[in-house]
């Protein structure tokens, strides 16, 4: 319970301070810095050598390309047939088929299942979502919008990335044992200001404009992020014998809100903004209710 409050009060008190107060020019931009520079690789640091690996770890990653892929397909499919423009059809991909598996997905997988599962919330996140964010994104912006798809850029951008770099560390000092106690505190300590900052962050950035235009788009983007796309994951997951933390873990990561960096994704390539950015700020508030509702059915 205590980290629930953590999560609402952090998130609450950004979207206070963003709507009534006068945060510095560019706060959100150098909080995003820290947190993926410095607090999500300390964090990946400290927790990877602490997984033990099984053969159901393909698991957490699976289910982040299904969402993404998922939504590719129904969104590729129906939004022709219902006369939807190109841009639209990019927006809803983007930010229906990918989850904030570690702003929002680190701190609520610790608050519900606890810190020792942290460690497959980052497999999610980094061979999953991040992966496919870097090359499915890029894809989806080159065919819908203005982008242009760069294989080499986008396998650089995901092999140069601070907590990919740190998950193949965290890995190896697994295999040597671990890291010294002292260094071990050091990267816990700073992995624990990821949750207070990334949740105030998203906080500041929260955006909610509500179209009627939007409506029938943004009904089926958040049906498909937050209720059907996880529970293809949690049959995928069960019809694969599939159980346990990974299994719970993999379903509640494929449930988060939508990425934030698909939004901007979006934004930056003339997808439909205005509804990039109402799918976000709705999502966020709906994942409030419905991934916890969905730990307590797992």
């Amino acid at each position: 319970m205590p980290a629930l409050l953590l999560l609402f009060a952090c998130l609450a008190l950004g979207v206070a301070v963003g709507r009534f107060a006068r945060p510095p020019a560019g706060l959100a931009q150098s909080l995003n810095w820290w947190v993926l520079n410095i607090a999500l690789p300390a964090l990946v640091l400290a927790l990877m050598p602490r997984v033990r690996f099984d053969p159901q770890l393909w698991f957490p990653v699976a289910a982040m390309w299904l969402v993404f892929l998922g939504a590719w397909l129904l969104f590729g499919l129906l939004g022709p047939r219902l006369g939807w423009p190109r841009g639209r059809i990019g927006a809803l991909i983007l930010v229906a088929g990918f989850g904030n598996t570690s702003f929002m997905g680190y701190p609520m997988i610790e608050a519900l299942r606890g810190r020792e599962n942290l460690g497959l919330a980052v497999i999610a996140d980094q061979l999953g979502s991040f992966a496919a964010l870097a090359v499915g994104g890029v894809a989806v912006a080159s065919v819908y919008g203005s982008a242009r798809l760069v294989p080499l850029q986008a396998l650089r951008r995901i092999l140069l990335f601070p907590s990919f770099l740190a998950l193949i560390g965290g890995i190896a000092a697994g295999a040597l044992g671990g890291w010294p106690d002292a260094l071990q505190q050091v990267l816990e300590r700073l992995g624990n200001t990821l949750t207070p900052l990334a949740l105030f962050s998203v906080g500041l950035q929260f955006r909610l404009h509500l179209g009627r235009s939007q409506l029938g788009a943004l009904g089926l983007g958040l049906g498909w992020k937050m209720l059907a796309a996880p529970l293809l994951c949690w049959l995928l997951g069960v019809a694969c014998g599939v159980g346990g933390p990974v299994l719970a873990v993999g379903v509640l990561q494929a449930a988060m809100a939508p990425m934030i960096s698909a939004a901007i994704l979006a934004e930056q390539h003339g997808l439909e903004p205005p509804l990039a950015n109402t799918v976000l700020g709705a999502g966020i508030l709906l994942s409030l209710v419905t991934v916890p509702l969905a730990n307590l059915l797992l």
